[in-house]
């Protein structure tokens, strides 16, 4: 796979706009206008010299600077497009063991240099980009720590180095008969490293959890030395700095071999989609069956929007009719809403899961039947592919981001409503509309992950298109903020969402994690400006 330097994943695959799906979101954001991008070359030719001494680990080729310079967050995406990057890191490493990530330390620690772990380039909330500093900046590229290390059946724990991405992941473990289970949308670029360093949730995890409950133990790397954690089922025995040690996002240290709870390799696994009549029959069904503990492996509802989006961008327009005239002629119209859902296990288990939740679904109106299984392989097929939609927007001149939050369940339907005319309503000052979707995912009996979509139209320039992206940002999280929600429930805190920590943690919270911080890196050189806000740096 031949990876783009200013987007997402592998140059060679394109998501086409279907002609329908550009006609709905020009119906609603206008006609786009495109902004010039940077080539490479260019870019490579803005890097300035290296202030690193020379080290055999640590490159500092121009080319794997910029390559390692950003990760996928909208002001990232700008930077890489525009060629404005500003700043990049003064040499990348690739180190192969623990021992020479301990070395790299000691050079940091040695020459004053700051410190930026990298896995698989995928963050979108600003975790790897280079923060301004006088101190040279080291990145260290986790990718050849790639290996299953080692697998125990009897306790079904396996180590593996820290930067091997999911699909490495999965097929070391697939051929021994195993799986990990965890899918977020970046699978296929992020890396295990990066999941626990940042509290991923995976698509599946209603079941197999979030990557807390699969995260058992392993070695981080920090400037005070080397903190292994023992891979123990559970334990009372004080805090636990298995959970204190995750989420950290490089500032504590870098994790570089990591012990992972995996599960025998199911013996089915199916996707399901229905449309319900309405969002408070699909809201009340998904709260229902989650809440009764049905064994699912995952769930999410679209509303109305994100359902006529997806019907618009998923399909070519004459399967779009017939769908459309399908689910007309069963009695859902406006309102209706697409629900996906999937069952793990064996054939047993899923015939029982599979009663259930059809019941469940049809008492509130719900319609499954052929199109059930048909547009779950649809949806299963390409279920890592709706990031590369970003990149096919853009070249007509479209900006696409998404934020995410959770709260509980009496909460949800408000706190969905309120993000959503934040979004809509952000840039009316600039005569530009905004087009909103939203899906709820990752079920918990007591709420639920809100994961929202917007496009809006590119700028006359990189400044105002970032300067756009900013009012609608500051617009959203600030309603999360004040609303008993996270501010991120699955894509990290990074730089973007630092400075909305304080409302979730309070004052007390914070200083806690700034002394821990502190403890093990006072003069603050690992991931500098990541996770805490500024001031607080």
């Amino acid at each position: 796979m031949g990876r783009r330097w200013n987007g997402w994943g592998d140059e060679d695959y394109i998501k086409e706009v279907s002609g329908h799906g550009r006609q709905l979101i020009h119906s609603i954001i206008g006609t786009p206008k495109t902004l010039p991008d940077a080539s490479l070359e260019s870019v490579i030719d803005s890097v300035p010299e290296s202030r690193l001494p020379e080290h055999s680990l640590i490159s500092v080729n121009a080319e794997d600077r910029v390559r390692h310079a950003r990760g996928q967050s909208f002001p990232d995406w700008l930077a890489m497009r525009s060629g404005d990057f500003k700043i990049f890191p003064d040499g990348v490493a690739f180190p192969e063991s623990s021992s020479q990530v301990r070395e790299l330390l000691d050079l940091a620690e040695k020459h004053d240099i700051d410190v930026i772990p990298y896995g698989g380039g995928t963050s979108v909330a600003g975790h790897i980009t280079p923060d301004v500093s006088q101190r040279p900046i080291l990145t260290i590229d986790m990718g050849r720590m790639n290996q299953l290390l080692d697998i125990n059946p009897e306790s079904q724990v396996a180590t593996f180095g820290a930067g091997t991405p999911g699909p490495q992941v999965e097929s070391q473990l697939r051929a021994k008969g195993y799986t990990l289970g965890h899918y977020p949308q970046s699978w296929e670029l992020s890396t295990v490293g990066g999941w626990i360093a940042s509290r991923s949730s995976g698509q599946q995890s209603l079941r197999y959890g979030r990557i807390e409950q699969m995260f058992a133990g392993g070695r981080l790397e920090t400037l005070k030395g080397s903190l292994d954690i023992p891979s123990i089922p559970a334990s009372s025995a004080g805090p636990d700095v298995r959970e204190i040690a995750m989420g950290t996002e490089g500032r504590l240290g870098i994790f570089t071999e990591v012990q992972v709870r995996v599960s025998r390799m199911p013996e089915e696994e199916k996707f399901f989609v229905y449309f319900m009549p309405d969002w408070e029959k699909a809201k009340t069904a998904v709260k229902e069956l989650v809440q009764l503990k049905v064994p699912m492996s995952m769930m999410r509802v679209s509303n109305a929007n994100e359902t006529n989006a997806h019907l618009h961008l998923g399909t070519k327009e004459k399967q779009y009719k017939t769908l459309d005239a399908f689910l007309k002629f069963r009695g859902l119209k406006e309102g209706r809403c697409m629900l996906t859902f999937g069952v793990t296990g064996t054939k047993l288990q899923n015939k029982a899961s599979l009663k259930q939740i059809r019941n469940t679904l049809g008492q509130h109106g719900g319609i499954g039947g052929f199109i059930a299984n048909i547009m779950g392989e649809i949806w299963a097929e390409g279920r890592f592919r709706f990031p590369y939609l970003r990149e096919s927007c853009w070249q007509e001149g479209i900006a696409i981001d998404t934020l995410e939050t959770s709260t509980d369940w009496e909460n949800v339907d408000q706190l969905m409503v309120d993000i959503e005319e934040s979004l809509r309503t952000a840039l009316k000052d600039e005569g530009e509309e905004v087009m909103v979707f939203t899906h709820l995912s990752h079920l918990y009996g007591q709420g639920c992950s809100i994961y929202t979509t917007y496009f809006f139209r590119c700028a006359d320039s990189y400044e105002q298109t970032l300067q756009c992206w900013k009012k609608l940002k500051l617009a959203a999280s600030s309603i999360i903020a004040n609303a008993r929600a996270t501010i991120s429930h699955q894509h990290g805190v990074g730089k973007d969402h630092a400075p909305y920590l304080k409302a979730e943690k309070g004052k007390l919270g914070m200083e806690l994690i700034e002394t821990m911080l502190s403890k093990f890196d006072p003069d603050k050189r690992m991931n500098p400006g990541t996770l805490l806000p500024k001031e607080e740096n």
